[in-house]
């Protein structure tokens, strides 16, 4: 098991994703430690398996729950706030449905301790597996998000990606929104603003079949309106920051380092398929 870092912490939430929690904590065991995971009033029983594992790995693994579904913001803000508690400075959001690759963990955490101030983001290399549809959604998505903040934001909606968790905490106490599928792009956003620097690394995503044990709690209609009043929201709050926004964007210089390496994960090559 890898050694216990008292910085950066793995956080998985998970509602209804069945057997896929267990192999997710069991691959994100065997690169990082510690794993917390935050059941979201789940009803199908899948956290029993991971209640076996306590024992075994002891301060490696840990186990939070809420009583009702009250969607992944909610469910992460409650994992970051115990993560404050015991002084860790940096969380790694996973979702525990099997889209997320646990071998590039590792990865994602050295980038975020070389640039500690950074939010470090999944930039998703999707293969044949991804919904026509849900690429398309995409597109409009980041577009607004980088238009917003004026930065390098490569994808606003993949969750794998690494928090400051204390500005996450201030992000997350100043709005009562960003609790459901909103979490993951106005998070971005609003750290961004804030003043934290995205950092692009590309990560392969696959959506797996039903057949696969895949898990997909997405609405079209729901979902697409709460996103669509979310870019509705930040973009008048980008209108406030525009000045300072740009300003901000010409002084390009400011971070080279991490300009430069925003820039080449965006331009690396796109990955065929996922492999474990």
């Amino acid at each position: 098991m890898p050694e216990r870092s008292s910085t950066h912490l793995l956080l998985i939430p998970s509602y209804n994703t069945g057997s896929k929690l267990v192999e997710t904590v069991k691959e994100a065991l065997a690169y990082w430690s510690p794993v917390w995971v935050v059941i979201d009033g789940s009803t199908d029983g899948s956290e029993k398996a991971v209640e076996t594992m306590l024992s075994e790995h002891g301060d490696n693994l840990k186990l939070l729950k809420l009583d009702k579904n009250s969607g992944k913001g909610t469910a992460v803000f409650t994992g970051l706030q115990e993560a404050l508690k015991e002084g860790f400075t940096h969380i790694l959001s996973m979702d525990a449905d099997g889209q997320h690759p646990a071998d590039f963990i590792q990865k994602f955490m050295g980038v975020s301790q070389q640039y500690p101030e950074a939010v470090v983001l999944g930039l998703p290399q999707f293969d044949d597996s991804a919904p026509p549809i849900r690429l398309r959604g995409r597109k409009i998505a980041n577009w607004w998000a980088r238009f917003e903040t004026q930065s390098e934001i490569g994808d606003c909606l993949f969750g794998f990606r690494v928090y400051p968790a204390q500005p996450l905490y201030e992000v997350m106490q100043k709005t009562t929104w960003a609790r459901r599928f909103d979490f993951d792009p106005e998070v971005a956003v609003r750290l961004v603003w804030k003043g934290h620097p995205p950092i692009n690394v590309p990560a392969p995503c696959r959506y797996l079949t039903p057949d696969e044990g895949g898990v997909s709690h997405f609405n079209y209609y729901r979902d697409n309106v709460l996103l669509t009043w979310m870019f509705t929201r930040l973009f008048l709050g980008a209108l406030m920051r525009l000045p300072q926004l740009l300003a901000h964007r010409l002084k390009g210089g400011e971070r080279p380092a991490i300009n430069r390496i925003a820039r080449e994960s965006a331009q690396a090559p796109k990955a065929n398929s996922r492999t474990h």
